[in-house]
């Protein structure tokens, strides 16, 4: 072996996740030599980039579908995005405060936000219960409808004031490379047109195989890569229990701020998508976008080609697939919420059937409006536990133990992007007998109080 062309550490994929532990490898460990191996010309061109996300920073306060203990864990590694901006100077860059809140409309949805508010208000003080008085101030759109009356529904909110919220993912990403590539102590390789095809392990060495006949060696691997996580999980044998189902998300956008903040609504518990929701989107000069949309797509990227085949690889269909598929579509909820959802694809039906949804929050919407925003969305392969028979919600990872992590992170991967690079930091010191500055790492990216 030629220790001069070995690295320490490869990352393969370079979004947000792989980014964020390129970052702190750079900068809190006693590690020489890492490398990442980037696909495409650029890091985060996929689902980091601002147009493929809601650009939302997910800490708990107002998703609805998570439960105390989850806001608890999510909260922690959603400060750590906000304090590295902070610490770097990049607010109103590209960390942007706007005000926030979940809405209840109707009898039942508004039992459960004042339920919930009392729940969370503890863990998150600055939540305030906004009726529809204070909703008519603050959000007049949610309120009146077309022909300036106020909704006959009731309603409420729970949300937050002066919080940041928004974050351009995207630039995000490419300033963690930049301050890696400032760091003195380490030598930090970044290669781009390199798309990994395969990885084998020789002689306690991994060798990675790129498209355009390359091979590059390091002790260990993590594969940070997105939906193909999984893809090349497989080829290595890794994981062959679980399924991926790639979810692909559009938006329909407005020509101009129709929200002053961030409203998202309450998630259907039958549906393991999250709810549509209003942003003031930082690529659309604020204008509003509304979305996401749900539909099954066949293949692993949005808006590239190919990838159609690596789909049917990773889908890995048997019997156990069918079984999710059957307890999915069975229940009549799901079934609708699915054929709507392609729907919305359609030209012309499809406004006119988003725009019924849309009006949920805000009633004096007309099809003229909005217009579907053409290249804005992605894919997030949501994982079918195939021994279990069910869909998982959320991340997953493959710790082989044997110096390769594979991780899948659909939503809120970005939002958690420090904190999953703060659990590989310390996989990897662990396996290659280095050092994690744990000191350091709290001092600069962990809130006083969420320390462990």
């Amino acid at each position: 072996m030629n220790e001069n062309d070995t690295y320490e550490v490869i990352i393969v994929g370079g979004g947000i996740s792989g980014a964020a532990l390129f970052y702190e490898l750079s900068q809190y460990t006693d590690l020489t030599k890492i490398a990442l191996l980037e696909k495409y010309e650029e890091v985060a061109t996929l689902n980091s980039n601002a147009t493929a996300n809601s650009q939302t920073i997910h800490c708990g306060d107002i998703e609805t579908n998570y439960t105390l203990d989850k806001a608890k864990k999510v909260k922690r590694t959603a400060k750590m995005v906000e304090k590295y901006c902070l610490q770097y100077g990049y607010e109103d860059q590209m960390m942007f405060k706007h005000q926030k809140m979940a809405i209840g409309i109707g009898y039942s949805e508004c039992r459960f936000i004042k339920n919930r508010y009392e729940e969370f208000k503890s863990l998150y003080p600055y939540l305030e219960l906004y009726d529809k008085a204070t909703l008519e101030e603050i959000e007049p759109n949610l309120i009146v409808d077309a022909n300036g009356k106020g909704r006959d529904e009731e309603i409420v909110g729970m949300g937050a004031k002066n919080q940041y919220t928004t974050v351009n993912f995207k630039a995000v990403s490419d300033t963690f490379i930049e301050n890696a590539k400032n760091s003195t102590e380490i030598q930090t390789d970044i290669f781009f047109n390199s798309q990994v095809d395969k990885i084998e392990k020789i002689d306690d060495i991994f060798h990675l195989y790129t498209t355009d006949k390359k091979v590059y060696k390091s002790k260990m691997v993590v594969v940070d890569a997105g939906a193909h996580s999984l893809f090349l999980a497989h080829k290595m044998g890794y994981g062959l229990g679980y399924g991926q189902l790639p979810m692909a998300g559009s938006f329909y956008k407005s020509d101009r701020a129709m929200l002053n903040g961030k409203v998202y609504m309450v998630q259907n518990p039958k549906l393991p998508f999250a709810a549509l929701h209003g942003d003031p989107d930082v690529t659309l000069d604020g204008a509003t976008r509304f979305g996401p949309t749900a539909l099954v797509l066949p293949k692993l990227e949005r808006f590239k080609p190919g990838t159609y085949i690596d789909f049917f690889k990773t889908l890995k269909l048997d019997i156990n697939v069918v079984k999710i598929f059957y307890d999915l579509l069975k229940d009549s909820d799901i079934r609708s919420y699915i054929l709507r959802n392609f729907l919305f694809e359609v030209p012309y039906f499809g406004k006119r059937a988003f725009l019924k949804d849309a009006r949920k929050i805000i009633p004096s919407l007309k099809v003229e409006d909005i217009e579907y925003a053409k290249g804005f969305g992605g894919v997030r392969g949501q994982i079918l536990d195939k021994e279990n028979q069910k869909l998982m919600l959320g991340e997953a990872t493959i710790n082989t133990g044997e110096g390769i992590i594979f991780n899948m992170t659909p939503s809120p991967g970005a939002t958690s992007c420090l904190g999953n690079a703060q659990r590989d930091v310390e996989l990897i010191c662990e396996y290659l007998g280095k050092i994690f500055d744990i000191d350091a790492f709290n001092k600069d990216l962990v809130e006083e109080n969420d320390n462990e």
